[in-house]
């Protein structure tokens, strides 16, 4: 393993004219230059701002499972916090057992991206905020009934008056989907090894993971996966092994949209397996793989399989550093 990365990185040095000359040096700032680390916070809507006392409810009703109509699934059932903020499993398992046909996406840096769901059908977290509450196969629950029983508890009273100051009313669904959107937009990984490298720690890479980011722009990846979330937020057409899913088609009936999705962010994909949109795919390596096949039209070396899997590695941040809620 060892002869295999100092062979890649040799071949990097040379490639890049620096053979003789340690990759952790100033040598790959063309390519460095073509990323940008994460900020700590995405852009905060006019009409949602971001205060202290809506994180705080909103953190309470991502663990709340009375808001679902089993009144045992949260929205923290799937996006588990020990879990990447995702489930680990193919499909997510929701109200009476049903299977739902898509993986679940991580909650991490939801707030960067310029669509939700994995066909975009809602423009942003606010809007997505309440549809797994009302989705059959997800918590199955009417908003009347969920905001009624959040009427029932004195804390949830007191923290939506809090969160919304002034409001005669402020138990309400649009105030339900501010506030969580508002703690979504506090679960962001800033601090990866990739963005202490872009901001100038020359050493928090190894050798291979900066093979890795070589081959990852060479070979066209960042076509799609650009910008800081690594995501282009744009939709491509993809039917990987075992999927049926039309995807976007179902949103706008458009043919050129069959068998489109939304580019998943990279950010912490090697906690928040496993992949695809049917969740089928296993490991980080197959979905390397299978994206140079799809999407790049090219059968990747194993070394580079091995490169651009060790690069990916380097996008997983220091979890969000949050507490799980007493609920009432």
């Amino acid at each position: 393993m060892r002869k295999r990365l100092l062979v890649s990185a040799i071949a990097l040095g040379s490639t890049l004219g620096l053979v003789g000359t340690a990759l952790a040096d100033d040598g790959l700032a063309d390519y460095r230059d073509r990323f940008e680390p994460l900020p700590h916070l995405p852009s905060i809507p006019a009409d949602n701002s971001l205060t202290k006392e809506k994180v705080r409810l909103g953190n309470m009703l991502f663990f709340e499972p009375r808001i679902s109509a089993s009144g045992v699934i949260s929205c923290a059932t799937c996006h588990n916090p020990a879990l990447g903020w995702s489930d680990r499993i193919p499909r997510a398992t929701g109200h009476d057992g049903q299977i739902g046909k898509r993986n679940t996406p991580t909650v991490l840096n939801a707030g960067f991206l310029e669509s939700q769901f994995w066909d975009g059908r809602e423009p942003d977290l606010e809007s997505q905020a309440l549809g797994p509450i009302q989705a059959d196969v997800e918590m199955a629950m009417d908003l009347e009934g969920a905001l009624s029983r959040l009427e029932g508890f004195e804390l949830y009273q007191r923290r939506f008056a809090e969160a919304f100051p002034g409001d005669p009313a402020p138990i309400s669904a649009d105030h339900l989907a501010e506030a969580l959107a508002s703690f979504q937009r506090t679960l962001n990984t800033p601090d990866s090894p990739f963005d202490r490298y872009l901001r100038g720690d020359l050493e928090a890479l190894s050798e291979q993971q900066k093979a890795g980011m070589v081959a990852f722009v060479d070979s066209g990846c960042i076509a799609c996966h650009r910008g800081a979330n690594l995501s282009d937020s744009q939709f491509h057409r993809i039917q990987v092994p075992g999927s049926t899913d039309v995807g976007r088609f179902d949103v706008t009936g458009e043919e050129s949209d069959r068998h489109r999705f939304r580019t998943p962010t990279l950010r912490n994909v090697a906690v928040t397996y496993p992949y695809m949109n049917n969740g089928a795919t296993e490991t980080l390596e197959e979905a390397v793989a299978i994206m140079g096949q799809e999407m790049l039209g090219r059968d990747f070396e194993q070394a580079t399989i091995d490169d651009i899997t060790a690069f990916l590695h380097s996008l997983t941040g220091e979890m969000p550093d949050i507490e799980v809620p007493a609920l009432p």
